[in-house]
């Protein structure tokens, strides 16, 4: 096991809040944990919320990043397991947004007894559309010339995609800092973060989850469709859909209060069945 130490310096740790419940915040693919800054207000007083950066994203120490590591969703949710281990935590609420409630989930597996459930914030198994049975929203080519883009022009593809991401929410401040993000990430770990994301396919973990599960869907999001949300509802056991009336894939940063109002919902319909300290 990773020292204390080690594990703080590594991937950034920041702990604030005054509650006991332990709730890990674990950011999207290109983002860093200051994307939470705008939910944290509202949950700070009940929970103890511990942030961090995925090594290769934020102000992680980019010297432990690994290529090989790094390929898969496997070695982000190590991070997880990693933090939630050397630090201790139990009874801990996992709130992964897009890419990492899959991430989440992962973690959740290999540390089932430290894990008290799960908040999956405009959350995908998969970006790839399955021409069978499943509209993930975006073709194999499509997403290829965008990964191709990341090395013909690194600038234009953030400009492009940061957008997309958004969405046309009112706040443009979210498209700004979303572009402003991907653009101060490393290059070779943001492309290989972007093709763990993009090209995986965890919709078979689904059925396997054990832990309560709330999914938050955004009404209009060009990465993660309604369809999306219906699919890992049915497939997910242990979960609750909310649709919440809004647009764009970052639910926490343009509606933070409808997001803090549904986690405290979900965490008090787990109390006649669940201990929460």
């Amino acid at each position: 096991m990773l020292a204390y130490d080690d594990i703080i310096r590594r991937n950034n740790v920041q702990i604030t809040g005054s509650g006991q419940q332990v709730m890990l915040m674990a950011h999207g693919f290109g983002c860093n944990q200051l994307m939470w800054r705008f939910l944290m207000p509202h949950l700070s007083e009940q929970y103890k919320l511990v942030l961090f950066d995925y090594v290769g994203s934020g102000a992680s120490n980019l010297a432990a990043y690994s290529r090989h590591k790094y390929a898969d969703l496997a070695g982000y949710a190590q991070d997880i397991v990693d933090i939630c281990t050397s630090l201790d935590l139990h009874n801990v609420v996992l709130v992964g947004h897009s890419v990492s409630s899959i991430i989440s989930l992962l973690a959740a597996r290999q540390i089932p007894q430290r894990i008290h459930s799960i908040v999956m914030v405009c959350p995908s198994p998969c970006f790839l559309n399955d021409p069978s049975d499943y509209f993930g929203g975006f073709n194999k080519a499509d997403l290829t010339e965008l990964i191709d883009l990341m090395d013909k022009n690194y600038i234009g593809w953030a400009q492009y995609l940061a957008p997309l991401v958004a969405g046309d929410a009112d706040q443009d401040f979210v498209s700004a800092e979303l572009a402003e993000s991907f653009c101060s990430t490393n290059p070779i770990s943001a492309k290989n973060f972007a093709k763990a994301t993009f090209f995986s396919d965890y919709r078979t973990l689904l059925p396997q989850n054990t832990h309560p599960v709330l999914l938050l869907q955004s009404q209009t999001d060009a990465l993660a469709a309604l369809f999306v949300g219906d699919y890992m509802h049915k497939h997910t056991p242990k979960s609750i859909l909310q649709v919440v009336e809004a647009k764009g894939h970052c639910l926490h940063m343009t509606h933070p209060k409808q997001v803090a109002e549904h986690i405290q919902q979900f965490m008090q319909q787990l109390l006649p069945e669940e201990t929460v300290v």
